[in-house]
């Protein structure tokens, strides 16, 4: 079976949902932010801080290169959609959920922005961000699911039901 992987910005809920998804479709959970913590023996933020985005940004599309798994639910980091060759392979071996959130719900959730390990370049605001991913997320995206305002449990039940109306078309 395909993966499933959920892309969108910094707190749009990646890693709690697809903890869910995972266990109510009894798949493994993959979540590629703790990946690269465990193979840098380091926080996110640490990398960020101490070596800047762009190398972050090359530790991340290694990762997801060396990513070899079926049948599990990953849940990316919000920068992983500037790779290229990252979602070029996550695509190939999985469908991509894009788990929208508005601008102001983002802002409403990002409350360790400082220690979360968000890659923000140099002068970049958070709108700045927003505005310069949402157009990947939707030109990698195969299905998105709007994330604002809904408790986990909803948003896992729309993705099945997003995946299960792939499935039959």
């Amino acid at each position: 079976m395909k993966n499933i992987i959920l892309i969108g910005m910094p707190g749009a809920g990646k890693s709690t949902v697809g903890v869910i998804l995972a266990k109510a479709l009894g798949r493994t959970f993959i979540d590629t932010d703790i990946v690269i913590q465990e193979n840098a023996g380091r926080l996110l933020q640490e990398i960020i801080d101490r070596e800047g985005p762009d190398a972050f940004l090359k530790i991340e599309e290694k990762t997801i290169l060396s990513l070899h798994c079926h049948n599990s639910v990953i849940a990316t980091g919000g920068s992983v959609v500037f790779s290229q060759k990252a979602m070029e392979s996550l695509k190939k071996e999985g469908v991509v959920i894009y788990l929208a959130i508005s601008f102001e719900e983002m802002e409403e959730r990002l409350r360790n922005i400082t220690t979360r390990g968000i890659v923000l370049f140099s002068g970049e605001s958070l709108s700045d961000m927003y505005h310069e991913r949402v157009p990947l997320y939707e030109k990698y995206a195969d299905i998105t699911v709007d994330c604002s305002k809904g408790d986990f449990e909803k948003i896992v039940e729309k993705v099945i039901g997003e995946l299960d109306r792939t499935d039959r078309e």
